[in-house]
């Protein structure tokens, strides 16, 4: 029985990981000994779960015009299965808003994805109900130390741009949730990587005070579904 909300992932290809490069580029050893390049579809530094050797599965999309048939999907760090495939979230709170999953956004009338909204930006999710309106801003989450799931794993101007965004709609009288997406099952609570992003903590915690909900939900990433499982605690 696949579990409420699950996103089904295409047959997966197991490979290893040789080298990770211009972000976005992926060298991998198939079984077969054959080497491929697949895309990353991460920007981060994705510390930790970029190490040569490690297995990883892959996708593959034969369709005409793509410059890259494979697509790196999940990789083994820390002994468990990541997901590091950051078109995934998006999809994922949206299937588990609808499916009941996460009880803090439930009672909207419709999920609209890819909102205009803010300068020049695009909200992830926009629930709304009558006049009411909730922004939702998604973020996968794959640094885990000792126990805890951080972000960002890279200096993010985005990032914090969409801090300053949800604050903005709080401001104007609308609900506002940072929503972080942990593809990994071995994090108990979700914090800001202030080492990495000193600017990115001050402002997560500026917009908590202000009035942004942070929501941090636990996926169990498996080799044909990923799905959000729990709640995790946000800790400022």
């Amino acid at each position: 029985m696949t579990a409420a909300g699950a996103c089904l992932l295409p047959p997966l290809i197991p490979a290893v990981l040789i080298r990770r490069y211009q972000r976005f580029l992926a060298d991998f050893a198939l079984e077969s000994g054959e080497i491929v390049t697949a895309h990353c579809p991460n920007s981060g530094s994705m510390k930790g779960c970029a190490v040569p050797g490690s297995p990883a599965f892959l996708s593959r999309c034969d369709k005409p015009g793509r410059k890259l048939c494979y697509t790196w999907e999940l990789v083994r760090a820390d002994g468990c299965w990541v997901g590091i495939n950051t078109g995934l979230p998006n999809r994922l709170v949206h299937k588990a808003i609808e499916c009941g999953v996460v009880t803090e956004l439930q009672g909207y009338e419709a999920i609209r994805p890819e909102v205009p909204y803010g300068t020049n930006s695009r909200i992830d999710l926009l629930l709304t109900r009558g006049d009411e309106r909730c922004y939702v801003e998604v973020k996968n989450v794959t640094l885990m130390e000792d126990g805890r799931a951080l972000f960002p794993d890279a200096a993010t101007v985005r990032g914090q741009k969409h801090l300053r965004e949800l604050m903005e709609m709080v401001r104007l009288g609308h609900r506002a949730v940072n929503f972080f997406v942990v593809q990994r099952p071995d994090c108990n609570s979700v914090s800001p990587a202030d080492a990495i992003d000193p600017e990115y903590g001050r402002l997560l915690r500026l917009a908590a005070a202000a009035g942004v909900e942070l929501l941090a939900y636990q996926a169990q990433v498996g080799e044909e579904t990923i799905y959000l499982q729990r709640p995790l605690v946000v800790q400022l």
